[in-house]
Formats: structure tokens, sequence, C-alpha cells
């Protein structure tokens, strides 16, 4: 240990400087208005800057300690840290006592990550192990799903907290119909949110300049993604890999112009307001109904609460996600999903056996935009207004993040990475400048400890020889 320590207090030291150096801009400083007459002016918390230096010094060092086999050294430092962070007077402020506690939790982790490696690495392994794991990722989806149906008649469902529910659905959603194209066929699309753009704009237009009703042009939206998903998959039939990626990245950003400069059509930068929401059998949410209609208050007689349009957009997004749930698990049965996972294997044997991949990636194409046109329409309608801002190419990102991390082909573990990557910068706001921080240190630690995505092991879509109940297999 003595002969590497140098080498490790140098890595550890140029880590902090490159930290330092990095955190200067976003946590060193900040402006604030200090009145009209003075203007903007500079508030220094180079106290926190150093605090989080000293942490990532530590921390960093602890992980080289971990990686070379000293784990008690690692755990040790670990410990001191939560000490030090749970300490109220050796802090300055009440974030770094999370900050500092939550590194050293971190790193107790990594240090103690190899001796429960070895303890059910072995046993996960064996066959009872792959089963138990199947049956324990089975039933997290059956008390999620039990969950999600609950969920707006608990105490804590208030309206921020369905809003955020309503856009972390949309988004599972949009990460299942990514799947089927991504995780199942294998083909990275880097536009997805063209798809959604195309859904949201076929609702709006149709809504309010033909007066059709959201039930009515729901499908009519899917068909059109559909439509534009089997365009794209044309010019992408002979293209693999990062060529794949950057030819649906240029459509992505193709469609996201046309809407913005195709004034007469779409209403350009200005977007589409008025959007009409969906109804529950013709009546409409609202205090007083519009001419000719009726509210739903009026219909099931109760009092109206604001809470009422939400609740129902909940159900709305989560039945549209549960269809999309199992239309999928129900395609990946059937032949054509299995020459989705064939293609994503290995194109060249696919044709070899006789599957024509031209076929295999239109539908994949034309079948995952068609769920991202069902979102969209759903998006318009609850937001009531759209422009093409909210179909920029960060969408796409996050969504495809939202597939890799949860594990690509893994329908569960799209549940999980949205609820991760939606909610948990909502649920650290209140951190203010550190948000984005907490955010990031939560992708790199999913990255190094989850490789393969949260849930990066599932069972085959067929077996060839199904095991008896009980038996060996």
């Amino acid at each position: 240990m003595a002969a590497r320590l140098p080498a490790m207090l140098k890595d550890a030291a140029l880590t902090a400087f490159v930290a330092a150096a990095l955190g200067i801009f976003v946590v060193g400083f900040r402006t604030v208005d200090v009145g009209s007459r003075t203007g903007l002016s500079f508030d220094y918390q180079f106290a926190d800057l150093a605090v989080a230096v000293v942490v990532i010094f530590l921390g960093r060092l602890g992980l080289q300690f971990a990686s070379n086999g000293l784990r008690w050294p690692a755990i040790a430092l670990g410990a001191v840290m939560i000490a030090a962070g749970a300490s109220p007077m050796t802090l300055p402020s009440g974030f770094l006592h999370w900050f500092v506690a939550l590194g050293g939790a971190m790193l107790v982790i990594r240090g103690a990550w190899p001796w429960a490696t070895q303890a059910f690495g072995a046993a996960a392994h064996t066959k009872v192990g792959r089963r138990v794991d199947a049956f324990g990722i089975k039933w997290a989806g059956w008390i999620l799903l039990g969950l999600a149906l609950v969920m707006p008649f608990t105490p804590f469902a208030d309206q921020k907290t369905m809003d955020l529910s309503v856009l972390i659905l949309t988004y599972v959603m949009l990460g299942w119909g990514l799947n089927i194209v991504v995780g199942l066929a294998g083909l990275l699309d880097l536009g997805y949110v063209a798809f959604y753009a195309v859904g949201a704009y076929a609702y709006a237009l149709l809504s309010t300049q033909h007066g059709l009703g959201f039930w009515a042009v729901l499908p009519l939206a899917g068909m059109m993604a559909a439509t534009f998903g089997i365009l794209l998959g044309f010019p992408v039939l002979r293209l693999r890999g990062d060529y794949l990626a950057i030819v649906t990245l240029g459509f992505g950003e193709i469609i996201r112009l046309v809407l913005l400069n195709w004034v007469d059509f779409t209403n350009g930068p200005a977007g589409i307001g008025s959007i009409p929401g969906p109804t529950l059998f013709g009546a409409v949410f609202a205090e007083t109904a519009p001419e000719g209609k009726q509210t739903v208050a009026d219909m099931l007689g109760i009092p109206f609460n604001s809470n009422q349009r939400l609740v129902f957009l909940y159900y709305v997004i989560l039945g549209l996600a549960l269809v999309t749930n199992l239309f999928t698990q129900r395609m990946r049965r059937l032949p054509v999903g299995r020459a989705w996972e064939a293609l994503r294997e290995d194109e060249t044997a696919c044709k070899a056996l006789g599957i024509n991949p031209t076929n295999t990636k239109l539908t994949a194409f034309a079948i995952g935009a068609m769920f991202a046109g069902f979102a969209g329409s759903f998006f318009a309608a609850k937001q009531r207004f759209i422009s093409p801002e909210s179909f920029t190419f960060i969408e796409s990102a996050i969504i495809l993040a939202i597939v890799v991390l949860g594990g690509m082909g893994s329908q569960i573990g799209v549940v999980l990475a949205a609820v991760l990557l939606i909610g948990l910068p909502e649920w650290f706001r209140e951190l203010g400048n550190y948000r984005m921080l907490a955010f990031g240190l939560a992708m790199v630690l999913i990255m190094v400890y989850r490789p393969r995505g949260l849930v990066g092991h599932r069972e085959p879509s067929i077996r060839l020889h199904p095991a008896a109940p009980g038996g060996s297999g």
C-alpha cells in the first residue's frame, strides 16, 4: 500500500482539481439582484465549493483503495464522511450535510460491493437463481401496477404529484414504444421525437380546425405517425450503427424545422393553442360547460374539483401505456417479434435464415412510431398548447436514455428509468444549483454499477424446450 499511495493521492488530487475548475462557475458564485440602483452582484460560495472538492478528493481516494483491494480503508473513509455529514456543527450549509453523507454512503457500498457480489453472485447465475430473478421481476411489475392504479386515491396525490405522475407515464409510454425499435430490433433511433411531434400536431390541427374530438383523432394520430415511421424506414434499410443514428437524427431535425417554418400550416414558432382536452362520454372537465356541452361533474352528480381533470388524464395515459406494454409483450411472442430479436443479434445471420430484414425494420419503425403518435396526441390534449420547442433533440435523448438505463428490451426497466430520469430532477428541485449535480451523479452511479441497465436480465421471449414444472429443465 505504501508504494501505491503516492499514485493514489496524485490521482485523487488531479480529480479534485478538475472538479474545482469546473465547479467554480456552477457552485463557487452566483449572480443576485441587490436592488434597482446597484443591479446585479456576485454571491460567493467558496466554502461550499471547498467542501465539495474535499469530498471529491476523499471519494476518489476511497475508490482507489477499493479498486486496489483495500476494502476496509475505503469503508473506514466512507464512515468518516457519513459521520461528518451527520454532525450539525462541521459544515456551513444544510445541503452539504446531505452531500457529504451521501458520498460516504456510496463509498461504503463500493467497498462492500465485492463481498456482496461473491456472496450472491454465484447463486444468481444458477438455474434456480435465474427463476427467482424472473419471478421477482414479474411480481415487481404487478406491485407497480397496483400502486399506479390506487395512486390518485392516496393522501399525497395533490395537484403537483398528479401532474408529475402524468408526465412520468407519458415518458414510460414513449420509452416502451422506442424499446421496440432500439431494445428489440436493435435499431438506434435518435429522431424518435419526430413521431411524437406528428401525433401532437395531428390532434392539434384536426381538433382546432375540423372540430374532431380526442378519441376520434387518437387512432388517426397513430396511423399518421406510423406512416412517417415507414417513410423513415425506407432510407435507412441499408444502414447500421452510427450511420443509422445520424440519419434518424437528421429526420427528427427535418420534422422540427418544417413545423417551425411552415407558418401557414402549423402557425410556426407561435404554436397552436386552445386545443380541446379529452372528454368523458362527451362531457367536458370544466366548472362551466360550453354551449351545447355538459360538464363531467353535472353528468356524475358530484361537486366540481380542479383535480378531476388531472385524475382522468392520469388514467387515460395509464391505459394507453398498458396497451403499449401488452401489445409489445404479445408481439414479442409472434414471429415478427422473434424476427426483431434475430435482427438485433445479427443481421447477416437473420438474412441467412430467410428473414426479410426490410419488412422487419419497417414493422419495427412503424409500430414504434405509432405509439409515439398516440403519446403525442395525448400530450397535445393535456397541454392544450404545443409549439416546435416541445419537440427538440433533447426529448429524443431523454427517451433513449430511459431505454438504455432501464435495460435494453426490459419493460419494467423502462418504468424504473422513467421514474428516475423524469421524477428525480423534480424531487431535487429544492436543491437549486445542486439539482443537476445530483442528477448527473445518479446517472454516473447507474452506469458504473449497472452497465447493462437497471434491469439487465430478462427471460427469452420463447423457449424451444420449456422446462417442466418442478423439473430440471
